[in-house]
């Protein structure tokens, strides 16, 4: 049976021109403390994924504007290392409370760049403000260590000491939270970042530039430098070999994470990669089935199914196959409801690229071919009053165990369920692709529960849950999933150096 559509009569325009702050739409980069154009003159086009209506025109910068934004950060570098890590703290704070009171305004900006329903937007604006609000307090807690000598008339302490300018790079996905999680961190640590935004959502990385300027942050300490896909490849090898930048964090695909740290081994950078997952999702015959379904609706359908963490290869027990398919498939058909993300009544918007759209397709095909049965959507929807890179939510069964969606991330609304019979099984197909940030199982066995956990080879794992993310939780990955762990009180340590210092008394 078809979606319905709540995507009618949607004006990119008209819902940008209800922002009510409109000093939050910028177009320009954030360098040294000023506003500033590309100055080749170049600029490039920002969409809505929902109507592909232009937004914003946004400036193109070059590998040399870069340059002059890593200079500006090295510059700002030793002032903004010397204010204590309490100043620093007031103004993260600040920050956190600027982004909270705008909370309405940047989640329509965002809405409108990427694509997801308003509501969790405006989920993502407090998350991504968590991470700010957390390193305001860790600020203060980046302490060293007393150590015993073993020799007699010495004392050796250790401190921590931030590691200098830091290439932030991210991703289209959650264009707040990425920006924060990072920035946030660094800032505490008392480095100074240059941020390269996703081409694809770069306003609402603008935007929270201009909010930290308002917080006053010092010019220099924060620098956003947007370009477009062309230019990205000379942006990125730029931040990763210049022998200012000391640290690159980066959250993107496997590929780009290998070649990005193939870049930075010229000049031994700091690295912290959060690349590509395949997250499994396991059901077993003693699970709540109710509980299950429910949380494998937002953990494979939030953001369109466009996260690294979502749950991309659903394993349920054979005994129970057939009535959990019925359970949730019943549940997305109750709950999803795909347009517009500003629409009335949207709870699923669309995949942000056509690029995206077009690889949901070509696995959906290949699965099919192979066998795969299509049980609840499988297309774009029909009849849409605007345009967009759509796809329905889409729930394949009895799906070969040899499809390609089962060793590659689909990063879109597919929702292929596989069956399994045993335990020792279900864990080497799961354990079986090289990637390995998140797992996710339902089971109400006490034991299996901490067996499976530790079996998983993935960076985190969710027991009878499948939300897992939080700003006190260490989020990274194993394998090739990178390296590194952002948020939680690990998160500041990938912005500092330790030095050991031995005293003769």
């Amino acid at each position: 049976m078809p979606f319905q559509v709540s995507a009618m009569g949607i004006s990119s325009a008209a819902e940008l021109a209800k922002i009510g702050d409109r000093a939050l739409v910028r177009s320009e980069a954030y360098v040294g403390g000023r506003w500033v154009g590309a100055p080749s003159g170049k600029t490039f086009d920002v969409v809505d994924p929902g109507t592909l209506d232009r937004i914003a025109t946004v400036a193109d910068m070059d590998a040399d504007d870069v340059r002059r934004a890593v200079d500006a950060a090295h510059d700002a570098f030793a002032g903004w290392r010397a204010t204590t890590a309490k100043q620093r703290a007031g103004l993260l704070r600040k920050w956190f409370d600027l982004i909270v009171a705008s909370k309405d305004d940047l989640a329509r900006l965002l809405t409108l760049e990427c694509g997801k329903p308003l509501g969790e937007a405006a989920g993502e604006v407090l998350y991504g403000a968590s991470f700010v609000e957390w390193f305001a307090e860790e600020a203060k807690r980046a302490d060293g260590d007393v150590f015993q000598s073993p020799a007699a008339g010495t004392r050796i302490v250790t401190i921590k000491q931030p590691v200098g300018v830091a290439g932030i790079i991210t991703p289209y996905n959650f264009p707040i939270a990425m920006v924060t999680r990072k920035v946030g961190a660094a800032l505490a640590a008392g480095c100074t970042v240059v941020v390269r935004p996703a081409h694809e959502t770069p306003l609402s990385a603008l935007a929270l530039c201009e909010l930290a300027e308002r917080a006053g942050i010092p010019p220099g300490v924060l620098n956003a430098v947007t370009c477009s896909a062309d230019g990205t490849p000379a942006v990125g090898r730029e931040l990763t070999t210049n022998p200012l930048v000391r640290k690159v964090s980066f959250t993107g695909s496997t590929p780009v994470g290998k070649l990005l740290m193939g870049q930075a081994a010229s000049t031994m950078k700091r690295l912290s990669l959060e690349l590509g997952g395949n997250a499994p999702f396991i059901v077993f015959e003693d699970a709540d089935l109710d509980a299950a379904a429910e949380q494998l609706v937002f953990c494979k359908f939030r953001n369109s199914g466009q996260t690294c963490i979502c749950a991309n290869r659903i394993f349920v027990h054979e005994s129970v196959y057939a009535d959990f398919v019925d359970r949730f498939v019943a549940l997305v058909t109750a709950k999803l409801r795909v347009g517009h993300g500003l629409a009335e009544g949207t709870t699923f918007g669309p995949i942000i690229t056509e690029r995206g759209a077009a690889k949901v397709e070509d696995q959906l095909r290949r699965a099919v071919a192979a066998g795969a049965r299509v049980v609840l959507g499988g297309r774009r929807p029909e009849g849409l009053a605007v345009r967009g890179h759509f796809f329905e939510p889409t729930v394949l069964v009895d799906v070969p165990a040899d499809v390609p969606m089962s060793c590659e991330e689909t990063f879109g609304p597919l929702c292929p369920i596989f069956s399994f019979s045993s335990e020792d099984e279900v864990i080497r197909r799961a354990n079986s692709v090289d990637v390995g940030l998140a797992g996710y199982f339902y089971s109400r066995d006490v034991a299996r529960a901490f067996r499976v956990a530790e079996a998983l080879e993935v960076g985190m794992v969710g027991v009878n849950t499948g939300a897992i993310g939080s700003e006190v939780m260490p989020f990274g990955g194993v394998k090739e999933s990178g390296m590194g762990r952002e948020g939680s009180r690990y998160g500041i340590a990938e912005y500092l150096n330790i030095k050991s210092v031995v005293f003769s008394i």
